[in-house]
């Protein structure tokens, strides 16, 4: 039950960290929303959010 949990938050950081060097703060702000929409249950937040960061790490 641990390691899943420690695997997912080292996933997190690891995808944070990436998006932060390659995106910078924008990238973090759109992974973000990403995650609250889908915790929130906010199918519009979230998908927006994902396009517009798939759209912004085809251009990095």
């Amino acid at each position: 039950m641990y390691r899943l949990q420690l695997i997912t938050a080292l996933g997190k950081l690891l995808m944070s960290l990436l998006a932060e060097t390659r995106l910078g703060v924008l990238g973090l702000l759109l992974l973000l929303l990403v995650g609250v929409g889908v915790r929130a249950r906010r199918e519009g937040l979230a998908v927006g959010a994902a396009v517009l960061l798939t759209a912004l790490m085809i251009q990095a």
